[in-house]
């Protein structure tokens, strides 16, 4: 596979804008390493893994969007991490997902629901460039990934169609925000690095908000409960059927 990268320079707040980014259908089916590049009201920059899928760019199709948020221990420089689980693990090991895939890298040190802005300007750059049906935009991720779900999903509701937090946490107290996000959480009950009730207390909260949010427990499995669910078909499946509101473009 060969990966290259690129740079996009783009403004917000009418500030200053531009890209060097080739055409969209030559890079269907790849998993190509880009960085973001933002000049907001402070410096915004971010790594990232950038998938198109089989059949891209072919003929004039909106395509869903999938945002992948990695954990603690893919942090850093190197992009080669964030293929170590979850969907980007899939696609390098050479399986097609029908979304757009981006999976950025959060550098070492830094949290991501620390990185809200960061990842709100990298769905707005990829919607920009790409063939995305903005009513199909989904967001998961796994361990410090899923409370960045939870955390990007709480902050910014109205951009997501559903939302999949893996052994995650997050505020119980914003949890109403996702009144009208599905969700469907994953956890291992013995789960040692982050408690199951992380998940329960965020799912239940949702549903008291009079939201829908399921919550699957694996009663046998640790901190790993990524691997078996980024492993079931059903996953997306469930994420396909999902539509944000068409009154929220």
């Amino acid at each position: 596979m060969t990966v290259g990268t690129r740079r996009g320079l783009i403004g917000i707040l009418v500030l200053w804008c531009g890209s060097v980014w080739g055409p969209r259908a030559a890079m269907a089916a790849k998993q190509e390493a880009k960085r973001l590049e933002k000049q907001i009201t402070r410096s915004v920059t971010c790594d990232y893994l950038l998938y198109l899928p089989q059949g891209y760019g072919e003929k004039d199709q909106k395509w869903p969007l999938m945002m992948f948020l990695h954990g603690a221990g893919e942090r850093g420089s190197n992009l080669e991490l964030v293929k170590k689980h979850g969907p980007p693990k899939l696609i390098e090991q050479g399986q097609d997902l029908p979304f757009i895939v981006v999976s950025p890298q959060c550098p070492s040190g830094e949290w991501w629901p620390e990185k809200t802005e960061t990842l709100v300007a990298l769905l707005d750059e990829v919607q920009s460039k790409y063939a995305v049906d903005p009513n199909r935009v989904y967001l998961t991720g796994l361990s410090m990934g899923g409370y960045g779900t939870w955390a990007l999903a709480c902050a910014h509701p109205e951009r997501f169609a559903a939302i999949v937090p893996v052994c995650g946490g997050g505020q119980r107290h914003l949890a109403r925000r996702l009144a009208n996000v599905p969700v469907w959480a994953f956890h291992g009950a013995k789960d040692p690095v982050v408690p199951l009730a992380e998940s329960q207390v965020m799912a239940e909260a949702v549903t008291r908000a009079g939201g829908q949010a399921k919550l699957t427990v694996y009663p046998d499995a640790q901190h790993d409960s990524w691997t078996v669910t980024y492993e079931n078909p059903e996953l997306y499946d469930w994420l396909l059927s999902h539509k944000r509101a068409a009154k929220d473009n």
